[in-house]
Formats: C-alpha cells, sequence, structure tokens
C-alpha cells in the first residue's frame, strides 16, 4: 500500500487557511464552522448527565453515606442546577445575538 507523503494535502476536508511551524511540528488550520454556536444543547446535555448519574448514585444511597461519599450526590445536585442556569443563559444570550444579528440586518437596508 503507498501512503501519501507527509506533507501531501489531503484529498477531501476543509480548505487549509494557515499553516503553523512551531518547533519540528507542523499545524494546518482548516475553517471550520462551529458545531453549536449558542451552546444550549451542550449545555444541555451536560445538566441532563448530572441529573442522569445523581439518580443512578440514588439507589446506593446507603452505600454512598456508609462510605462517605454522599458529596457525590451533592456534586450531581450542583451540576444539573448550575446546568439549569446555563442553559437559561445559554438560551437568552442566543436571542440576544438574534436580536443584535436581525437589528444590524435592519439598518443595512
Amino acid at each position: 500500500m503507498d501512503s501519501p507523503p507527509p506533507d501531501a494535502a489531503p484529498e477531501s476536508g476543509p480548505p487549509v487557511l494557515e499553516v503553523h511551524e512551531i518547533g519540528n511540528r507542523t499545524y494546518l488550520v482548516a475553517d471550520v464552522e462551529p458545531l453549536d454556536v449558542t451552546g444550549v444543547r451542550t449545555v444541555a446535555f451536560g445538566a441532563l448527565m448530572f441529573l442522569g448519574a445523581g439518580l443512578g448514585l440514588l439507589p446506593s444511597y446507603d452505600w454512598l453515606e456508609d462510605t462517605g461519599r454522599v458529596w457525590w450526590l451533592w456534586t450531581c445536585a450542583a451540576g444539573f442546577g448550575l446546568g439549569l442556569f446555563g442553559i437559561a443563559y445559554c438560551r437568552r444570550r442566543a436571542r440576544a445575538i438574534a436580536r443584535d444579528a436581525a437589528a444590524r440586518g435592519s439598518a443595512a437596508r
């Protein structure tokens, strides 16, 4: 099997915008779009993971108490609570970004 030389450009993928050489390494920087600009889905997923972990730990509460690890439940509760706050924050931020984009769009006309 013939492999391409290490300095050959990839056959597919986003075009390379910048090449950085640091020491003996070369880094290619491509122009890619972010997956989730608002962060709502990411924060919601994290909050649901904390909720799931907390619910998964509840049946073993006696073991947690015997071994001094009840703080695991409190960590899950704090993670879920902060996640709810984060969802509200990200939704508010997304609305503000959309409102600003709409205002810029109407001002340009």
